[in-house]
């Protein structure tokens, strides 16, 4: 029967193999991270919702391994990102909060405020990228030269027209407005997401 150390990947278990013998704590600790990482592909998989991550995650606070209930929080903050779509997001908004009232603290509605901010980022991301949008296309519109451009056929240069939305997308104006809006808002995430962290404890 194949031991746990059998099912690490091969660089793992060089790694094993070099230090020498682990201690039974050391092992114990692996052994559980080993666990929570299993749990938490299943979470991201669709195969636990929020209530079946609390379930699968129970034992470790019966057993006192409150440090890796953290570690679970922290690596779902992680998952997060800025286009992080509806359903998903609200999933792993979901799981964090359900490992936070495993832990027994009260930042239950600390971190559910820091986790609305998201929705309230990503909701001035779309209306801002939007506003943007709508303004070079008015810009476009009124001037049909800049839906001209000039393409190589071959040997020759041709003058295409472009719709409306390919010369708004194609703008240099777009692209810089894009680069700038994106780093922005990424920045602001990193703050909400830097902020999380520190509310899990």
């Amino acid at each position: 029967m194949a031991t746990w150390e059998d099912k690490l990947p091969p660089i793992m278990r060089e790694k094993l193999a070099s230090i020498g013998d682990l201690t039974p704590e050391e092992k114990a600790r692996m052994k559980a991270a080993e666990q929570l990482s299993g749990i938490l592909a299943a979470f991201y998989k669709g195969d636990l919702d929020a209530d079946g991550l609390w379930q699968k995650l129970k034992p470790f606070k019966e057993e006192g391994k409150v440090s890796l209930l953290k570690e679970a929080q922290l690596q779902l903050i992680d998952s997060l990102t800025l286009n992080s779509v509806g359903p998903e997001l609200q999933k792993r908004k979901s799981g964090i909060l359900a490992v936070e009232t495993l832990k027994g603290q009260a930042g239950t509605s600390a971190l559910e405020q820091t986790l609305g901010m998201i929705d309230a980022l990503q909701a001035r991301y779309k209306k801002e990228l939007q506003q943007g949008y709508d303004y070079l296309k008015v810009e476009v519109e009124r001037d049909p030269r800049t839906r001209m451009r000039q393409v190589k056929q071959g040997q020759q240069t041709v003058v295409v027209q472009l719709t409306v939305d390919e010369a708004v997308r194609s703008s240099e104006e777009w692209q810089k407005f894009v680069t700038e809006h994106d780093k922005r808002f990424s920045q602001e995430f990193a703050r909400i997401i830097d902020r999380l962290k520190k509310q899990v404890k």
